[in-house]
């Protein structure tokens, strides 16, 4: 589960994390108090407007502004507020602002020169074990560093049965240039990050900047958040921060049915029981020459009603021109899966205006097959994996 930059700063905030301080706004009546408010308590005379969606790169779509005077807030919150926000981590039509975030200016001169650092926590799937990456190099293009000067990103991978150590935070403190007391705060942030990555039940934090202020302070600027979806049954203070406008609304009615739903960009929609299964049906799809149109796992109880269900949910795509279901027949009959099918299809009339091809495999596979032949309803159906490939080659040529 993704969540905003604000959010991610709340968190960050109450394992100790110093973060740039700010306050949401939902327009730009409460923008200008959100900014008089941060000049009371902070001091700051600029303040930066931050457009809060769950995508990076907002700088670069002009998503993030600064603000010099209260005028110049009032302006921006009004022009950012609404905006489709185009990013290269967006869909192409952007996802609209629906509230800002009025930050401090912490960017102010002083004794010595404000340095940007980039700092993630993660998992490293492939050694089981967490992982914090880092480099000198943050700021905006940290994709051009990772693909120009790999070089210049560190990993440290931390041991779960001890966690992080003193001896790796002060590494990676070393590593990123520091001394004095710009070193110490760096060892107290990153163990503070880390305290937070694992006490929340994230996923990733990813923070860029980390910056290092002209006083020698180190605090997060920025912080993407991701929450594993799996844990939010023991973190419901962190599950009220969904926001659903953020995501893609088929996935969210989808999840609402109790369908596990991923929107692609292919043709070919798919209905499969079981997350393995799903990944080779896709694999077939492209196989075929197609790109798959989703991943949807029905379960285990692919009956009529729920068949119907996916259906409408894959019909909401317009870009789907055909449909391959491709049930294996374990716990649930494949006759059973069958009659379902057939049922869902007379039920919607004629909002099926796709092929559907139905591939069923297991118990009772042959007389599924004969079910759907002799339904009368214009159904394909196939055993092999092969020829359900070709019967969606076929539907689409």
């Amino acid at each position: 589960m993704n969540i905003h930059e604000y959010q991610g700063k709340e968190i960050l905030a109450s394992y100790g994390v110093r973060v740039q301080r700010g306050i949401v706004a939902n327009n730009a009546v409460e923008a200008v108090a959100a900014a008089k408010q941060l000049t009371a308590e902070t001091g700051t005379g600029w303040h930066v407007i931050k457009a809060q969606i769950h995508a990076g790169g907002r700088g670069k779509g002009g998503g993030v502004k600064l603000a010099k005077n209260l005028q110049q807030v009032e302006e921006l919150a009004e022009q950012i507020i609404g905006m489709q926000l185009i990013t290269p981590q967006t869909p192409p039509e952007g996802k609209k602002v629906n509230k800002i975030l009025v930050a401090e200016d912490v960017y102010y001169p002083g004794e010595s020169e404000t340095s940007e650092f980039y700092v993630s926590v993660l998992l490293n799937r492939g050694t089981g074990r967490n992982m914090i990456m880092y480099s000198t190099e943050g700021g905006m293009d940290i994709e051009e560093v990772a693909e120009h000067t790999p070089h210049l990103i560190f990993t440290e991978e931390v041991d779960p049965n001890v966690g992080l150590q003193g001896f790796q935070a002060r590494r990676i403190a070393f590593n990123l240039g520091l001394s004095g007391n710009a070193f110490k705060e760096m060892v107290k942030f990153i163990d503070a990050l880390y305290n937070a990555y694992i006490g929340s039940d994230a996923s990733m934090f990813e923070i860029n900047p980390v910056l290092k202020t002209s006083d020698n302070k180190i605090l997060a600027v920025d912080a993407k958040v991701n929450i594993d979806d799996n844990a939010l049954y023991r973190q419901p203070k962190y599950a009220e921060m969904r926001d659903i406008r953020e995501e893609n609304p088929i996935e969210v009615e989808a999840k609402e049915v109790g369908l596990n739903y991923v929107d692609l960009d292919g043709t070919v929609g798919c209905m499969v029981n079981g997350a393995g299964l799903a990944m080779a049906t896709m694999d077939l799809i492209k196989y075929a020459g197609f790109e798959p149109a989703n991943f949807l796992d029905v379960g285990g109880t692919a009956d009529a009603k729920r068949v119907e269900t996916a259906f409408r949910i894959i019909l909401k795509d317009p870009n789907v021109k055909a449909i391959l279901i491709n049930i294996f027949g374990g716990i649930v009959r494949c006759d059973r899966v069958a009659q379902g099918v057939v049922d869902a299809y007379k039920n919607m009339g004629d909002a099926i205006k796709v092929p559907i091809i139905v591939r069923l495999q297991g118990t009772n596979a042959e007389i599924a097959k004969e079910l759907i032949d002799n339904s009368g309803m214009p159904i394909l159906s196939a055993v092999q994996f092969q020829e359900a490939a070709d019967q969606v080659k076929a539907a689409l040529s």
